[in-house]
């Protein structure tokens, strides 16, 4: 790429909402900044809205409601996207990338769904493609993974990568509330939408977890590619049981790579496996102190060893934050010709199902209170080769029958096991099963466990 030094550097911006906003503020008053940083002045040339009544703050000469107008200027040299959302966002990303116009996006939901067709449209064109703000707002993350880490092995990464959720089990842990009542307040405070489905259900964490996933192990991971558990039905007695156990409860996004494959894969082949869902985690781990709406990430990698990042997730200066930093990237390469980072996906690895992904559980049975019980639960768990790290069982009072009736007085009780690693299905199946046992009134709850590389010494063993 040749370079433009002298010459402004042009960007068009899609979208001014909460975060679209901040940045154009960020552009106008730290212009001479920028422009030093960059070594050309950076102009903001047009701004695509909606409704450009609804922007009275803005120069009315840079709106337009023409997006594809906008995009397709000669003199445009970055197109910066913050609507979201599918499409038209799709077609118009890769009419820039086609054309040589580098891309800064925060688009995580098309990244995680077409992200390799972007890529490839950049690489084809020379352009460059940017997305630090798709994961974790203001946290530096991605540009880390791609090139700090570059000459090391990532192994794992588990993090918090929605505020919202963080929120709500963050209160539901400190105050006892259930979640509804955790939800309503998120509501009153602005940390969870009118409609909360993308972050209580698990969508927003698993477009994340795509992305992380991909950049991490070389391999184009979708969104589709990740299993996905959100936390509605996460219960108060889930939390205590987490607490009594020395844990909390926390919607993780987890991406490994498996090497040699577990169970019947066997094989000596490395996989990826990608998933969302709440999990108990050790109170001794530092996404454990992570509370209210702040992110955190926990990299493992080969020689770095443990990494955490940590910061606001969300928010507009916050978001923008690293939206300016994409942008004086992809500005500094026009003007003395260079590239940034290329997407990686040379190792082609295959993504496990979840049914194949091992961890451990936390599996709490409404049981009767009678000799042989346990060792009716325990052959269950055996024949499907899930293996006890230990039990716990708690007297919950009588049930049903009369000293002068005849009927003999039954005791329920709370049966509590905690598994050694498992695969998903032997788990499901073993839960299936137990249902089917007269001494088991039903599954009061199935947790997750997941140690993240440190020992589980409350939960009975290594994890």
């Amino acid at each position: 790429m040749v370079g433009n030094e002298g010459r402004a550097i042009n960007v068009a911006l899609l979208g001014c909402g909460v975060v679209g906003s901040q940045v154009v503020r960020l552009l106008t008053e730290q212009a001479d900044e920028l422009a030093a940083r960059v070594g050309a002045p950076v102009h903001l040339v047009g701004i695509a809205v909606r409704r450009p009544q609804r922007h009275a703050d803005v120069p009315a000469d840079l709106l337009t409601t023409d997006a594809a107008g906008l995009v397709a200027r000669d003199d445009v040299d970055i197109v910066v996207e913050l609507v979201g959302g599918i499409e038209p966002v799709r077609g118009l990303l890769l009419t820039a990338l086609k054309n040589g116009k580098s891309v800064v996006s925060a688009n995580k939901a098309l990244l995680a769904e077409d992200g390799a067709a972007l890529a490839a449209a950049a690489d084809e064109s020379g352009a460059d493609l940017y997305y630090e703000a798709s994961v974790a707002g203001a946290i530096p993350l991605l540009r880390p993974i791609q090139q700090s880490l570059a000459g090391d092995r990532i192994r794992r990464i588990a993090g918090i990568v929605n505020g919202t959720t963080n929120f709500i089990l963050s209160a539901m842990a400190t105050s006892g509330a259930n979640y509804t009542e955790a939800l309503e307040e998120a509501g009153r405070l602005g940390y969870a939408e009118a409609d909360p489905t993308a972050d209580v259900d698990g969508y927003d964490a698993a477009s994340k977890a795509a992305i992380l996933a991909s950049l991490a192990f070389h391999t184009r991971v979708t969104a589709d590619d990740v299993y996905r558990e959100g936390i509605r039905d996460v219960s108060a007695a889930d939390i205590a049981a987490a607490k009594a156990l020395g844990c909390t409860v926390k919607l993780l996004a987890i991406c490994e790579q498996v090497d040699g494959g577990r169970g019947e894969r066997s094989d000596g082949k490395s996989y990826v496996t990608a998933r969302v869902h709440p999990a108990m985690i050790p109170r001794s781990h530092p996404l454990a102190s992570v509370s209210g709406a702040y992110n955190a990430v926990f990299i493992e990698a080969a020689a770095a060893g443990q990494l955490m990042f940590y910061g606001q997730g969300a928010g507009g200066p916050e978001t923008a934050s690293a939206v300016l930093g994409d942008l004086v990237a992809a500005a500094r390469n026009r003007v003395i010709g260079g590239r940034g980072p290329r997407d990686s996906a040379h190792a082609h690895l295959p993504v496990l199902t979840m049914g194949e992904t091992r961890t451990r559980y936390h599996v709490a049975l409404d049981v009767t209170d009678r000799a042989g019980v346990l060792a009716q639960v325990a052959g269950v768990f055996a024949d499907h080769d899930v293996s006890i790290a230990t039990v716990r069982q708690e007297g919950r009072g009588q049930n049903g029958g009369d000293a002068d009736d005849g009927v003999p007085n039954t005791r329920d009780a709370t049966l509590v096991i905690v598994t050694h690693s498992a695969t998903d299905a032997a788990l499901a199946s073993t839960v299936e099963a137990l249902t089917g046992l007269d001494a088991v009134r039903g599954v009061a709850g199935v947790l997750r466990v997941e140690g993240l590389g440190r020992p589980v010494t409350e939960l009975g063993g290594a994890s």
